[in-house]
Order: structure tokens, then sequence, then C-alpha cells
């Protein structure tokens, strides 16, 4: 029962990491396609810097990393004047 659990929680983890990869893919895409002047910040993002010499990737960082790219983009896209074009 207990190994039942395990490997439903591992899946569940494993779903998750996936949807998180997809999303920051996702809004990656779309700051390289639409919105190039930006991705100069990509590379300079405080989260994409490790700490340590082998951190551990979890959910959390996946998803502040996320989170950190829809902020900038976000805020990148309020501060553009209104183009007729997009």
């Amino acid at each position: 029962m207990e190994e039942q659990t395990n490997a439903k929680a591992s899946l569940n983890y494993e779903e998750a990491e996936k949807e998180w990869n997809s999303k920051i893919l996702n809004i990656t895409l779309k700051i390289n396609d639409k919105y190039p002047e930006l991705s100069k910040y990509l590379e300079e993002m405080p989260v994409t810097v490790p700490v340590e010499n082998n951190p551990e990737i979890t959910l959390e960082h996946l998803r502040n990393y996320y989170e950190s790219l829809n902020a900038l983009l976000n805020k990148y896209i309020k501060e553009q004047p209104l183009d007729s074009n997009s």
C-alpha cells in the first residue's frame, strides 16, 4: 500500500514538473518570438543562477522561475505604448 502511495506521489510530482517545464518553455518561446528585446534579461535572472554547486531543482524553483518570467513579460507589455500591429 505504501509503495502505491509513493508511486502516485512520484507520478504527481513528475506531472507537475512537466507542467511547469512546459509553461516555462512556452513563455520563454513567446518572449523570444514576440519580444526578442527581453531575451537578454532571461540569462541575467537571479533565479537561473545557482547558489550551490549541485542545486536541486524543485517544483517551488520551477514555479518561482515561471512567475518571474511572467512578471517580466507582463510588466514589459504594460509599459509599452499600444501598438495596433500586435
